[in-house]
């Protein structure tokens, strides 16, 4: 079993900053990639940003230049930075990671259950 939990979400100010957080636990041989994705009222979810193990990023147009993606490897953890925050980036920001349970195999995707994360004044 693997559980991802992810803290962080709330309500913010335009132009404010909050930093989101997926800590990964269970059976873990490696992690190949994590990411963060987001999902508003009656549209599609999509890739907000995503790291893999060996540190490559990519991020959604929307957000470059105002959110980070990291990774904390010994906590099994990623983090969101989020900065410059707009009315549009509300929605609930779910975690996903690519886990391998072993050395031959078993990977999986897995997903947190989301946070919710409203930008009004």
């Amino acid at each position: 079993q693997v559980q991802l939990v992810e803290s962080g979400g709330g309500l913010v100010q335009p132009g404010g900053s909050l930093r989101l957080s997926c800590a990964a636990s269970g059976s873990i041989f490696k992690i190949n990639a994590m990411g963060w994705y987001r999902q508003a009222p009656g549209k599609q979810r999509e890739l907000v940003a995503g790291i893999t193990s060996g540190g490559s990023t990519n991020y959604a147009d929307s957000v470059k230049g105002r959110f980070t993606i990291s990774r904390d490897n010994a906590e099994n953890t990623v983090y969101l930075h989020m900065n410059s925050l707009k009315p549009e980036d509300t929605a609930v920001y779910y975690c996903n990671a690519d886990i391998s349970s072993s050395w031959y195999g078993s990977r999986m995707n897995y997903w947190g259950q989301g946070t919710q994360l409203t930008v009004s004044s």
